[in-house]
């Protein structure tokens, strides 16, 4: 019997003005697995993980976390929840240390019993916590460094160690190769797989390099104009027509903006 869905959307629909940029889209996410979320440009990916995050609200439908309809709820109570999120650009303290960054994040997951007030010093088990998710991302070399000073693709990885800091069961990853150089992809590459391979947490990605996305998923959903127009397997993503008419006649090729 198959798992019931972790995140469920129902006739998902956001209008700006009078465009449709998302257009009732309707999608189950399985818990566990590694759903990619791909299409064209303009096709709406983003905004859709502005819609699951929080950042907006849907002008029609509705958003289920672990059959809970949580279309009402905004982004800090959906972290809370269990739905963490990166953005394109990095979202982090730069002026604080690398460690820092992280054990900022554990901190905050101990909510509101934890008293803030006293130095974090009295709590070892913080940095304790804070170490092992850097070892993780693969900075535990660079706890010490500012993360001003790190470079961009540390800075993408440090960003995931803070989401996993907070302990979501779902995380939502928006190009996390955006604006890496060559050399710098395959770490990230082999970050997700560790990640995923730990099976505890659900992952959807937003990526343009398609073949890191059909190595990397268990399934792909496709975007064209805000609409859903296929959710299969790599492998038949890969033969649907209709996806590759998406691609401007071509086949899904290596770049999907």
């Amino acid at each position: 019997m198959a798992s019931a869905p972790v995140i469920s959307t129902r006739d998902l629909t956001i209008r700006f003005g009078g465009h449709v940029a998302v257009d009732h889209v309707t999608l189950d996410i399985a818990p566990f697995s590694l759903k990619s979320i791909i299409g064209p440009n303009g096709a709406g990916k983003t905004t859709f993980f502005n819609l699951l995050s929080g950042q907006y609200r849907p002008t029609e439908g509705r958003i289920y976390f672990k059959s809970t309809d949580i279309t009402g709820l905004g982004a800090a109570a959906r972290t809370r929840l269990g739905i963490g999120r990166s953005f394109q650009l990095t979202n982090i303290f730069p002026t604080l240390t690398v460690l820092e960054n992280v054990r900022m994040a554990v901190q905050g997951r101990r909510g509101p019993g934890f008293n803030a007030w006293r130095d974090y010093r009295s709590f070892p088990e913080l940095e304790d916590r804070a170490y092992e998710v850097l070892a993780a991302v693969l900075l535990h070399s660079k706890w010490s460094a500012p993360a001003s000073d790190l470079s961009h693709g540390e800075k993408r990885k440090l960003e995931v160690g803070i989401l996993l800091a907070l302990e979501p069961e779902v995380l939502l990853l928006d190009e996390p190769t955006a604006g890496m150089s060559l050399e710098e992809v395959p770490t990230i590459i082999a970050l997700i797989e560790g990640i995923k391979a730990q099976r505890d947490r659900t992952i959807l990605l937003v990526e343009h390099k398609m073949d890191m996305v059909t190595a990397l998923s268990d399934s792909i959903a496709v975007l064209q104009d805000g609409r859903l127009i296929a959710d299969d397997t790599p492998e038949n993503i890969s033969r649907n027509s209709e996806v590759q008419a998406a691609y401007f006649g071509g086949g899904v090729g290596t770049r999907a903006t």
